[in-house]
């Protein structure tokens, strides 16, 4: 039988059962668990992506760089019906592509683990050992969600792909949840997580593309400025003290977003942490009055900015500064429009209101 599997690695591998195999009332289809039921009636996730495929901005895409159905092309797929990318013969029976981003898509295949992971006397180590994604670990929640919410190939930007920006915490709690957050949850950590996540995306999408688009330099750019900033923090990761060094290239700046990411979601977390991340943040006003930065990059720092505070700030009680946040919002919406000075006095404004 080893010989069998090694030749053949597929035959090892645990099948994907599908969403219905979740969707008992004896589950989390009802009852005294609705997970299934959250996610095929209010999730995003749920059919949306594949019936995307289907749309006439789709087929205007798919005409530009010559696919014939976006539905079974691997370059749209990919992201939009990921299960279409599982070989056939670790499909249970029934399982359809249109169930879109479905419950293995982030959990894993669940043939070894969905009958055991019920149990009373199984702790999470035991469900995970079984095969089943540790999403409760900030570093492999981000990874799973990363890559199809942050990178999109130049070719598809280029056809008229609309641009991708992750953003862990903040598009996590505008997801209608079906899961429970641990107590001792910091928004602002998972903030931390997501974006060097996104920033090892992007330098690694960089460092493999001969023809290098624009808006993504200037993205990534913006990122790894934000994290220049932070590097300043007192008490920060050793991996987030090094942006404020000089990198050779976008494999070194790769790696060294790959450390921060899994360092940070590993390290300690306090209100401390978080209000020394807000401080300098809250100060960079002086960054968008420099002369020798140009107005698209400050544009794109500014994006990336005001996510930022926001999610730093969620846990917060925060109604006086929250009329500046907006008026911030409202200033690095349109990055044709930005005006750095305007933004960099808003900020000032901002960072006072934060003063106790």
């Amino acid at each position: 039988m080893a010989t069998l599997q090694a030749a053949d690695p597929l035959s090892a591998a645990p099948k994907f059962l599908g969403a219905n195999a979740c969707s008992s009332s004896g589950c989390h289809g009802g009852g005294k668990e609705n997970q299934f039921l959250v996610w095929s009636v209010r999730d995003y996730h749920s059919q949306r992506p594949f019936a995307t495929l289907t749309t006439a901005r789709s087929k205007q895409i798919a005409d530009a760089l010559q696919i014939k159905d976006p539905t079974v092309d691997k370059r749209c797929t990919a992201c939009h019906a990921p299960l279409s990318e599982v070989p056939e013969t670790l499909r249970a029976h029934g399982l359809k592509a249109s169930e879109s981003v479905s419950c293995e898509s982030c959990h894993g295949p669940a043939e070894r683990w969905l009958r055991s992971h019920t149990r009373p006397d199984y702790t999470h180590a035991d469900r995970v050992a079984a095969g089943m994604r540790d999403l409760k670990n900030l570093y492999v929640r981000a990874n799973t969600c990363v890559a199809c919410h942050q990178t999109v190939e130049f070719p598809l930007l280029k056809a008229g792909h609309p641009e991708l920006i992750f953003e862990l915490d903040g598009q996590s709690v505008s997801q209608p949840k079906h899961w429970r957050e641990k107590t001792n949850w910091h928004g602002a950590q998972a903030w931390l997580v997501g974006q060097a996540a996104a920033l090892r995306e992007m330098s690694w999408q960089s460092s493999r593309s001969q023809e290098q688009d624009t808006r993504l330099v200037a993205r990534r750019d913006a990122l790894r400025w934000l994290f220049e900033k932070l590097a300043r923090v007192e008490k920060s990761p050793a991996e987030l003290r090094r942006f404020s060094d000089s990198f050779q290239n976008q494999n070194e700046v790769q790696t060294a977003a790959d450390s921060l990411a899994r360092r940070s979601s590993e390290m300690g977390w306090s209100d401390e942490t978080k209000a020394s991340m807000l401080r300098a943040l809250a100060n960079s006003g002086p960054d968008f009055r420099r002369t020798d930065v140009g107005q698209q990059q400050q544009a794109r720092r500014a994006e990336r900015l005001v996510l930022a505070l926001d999610r730093v700030l969620a846990d917060k009680p925060r109604a006086a500064a929250d009329a500046q946040l907006d008026e911030l919002f409202k200033l690095a919406q349109s990055l044709p429009d930005f005006e750095p000075l305007r933004f960099a006095a808003a900020l000032d404004q901002f960072a006072k209101r934060l003063q106790p």
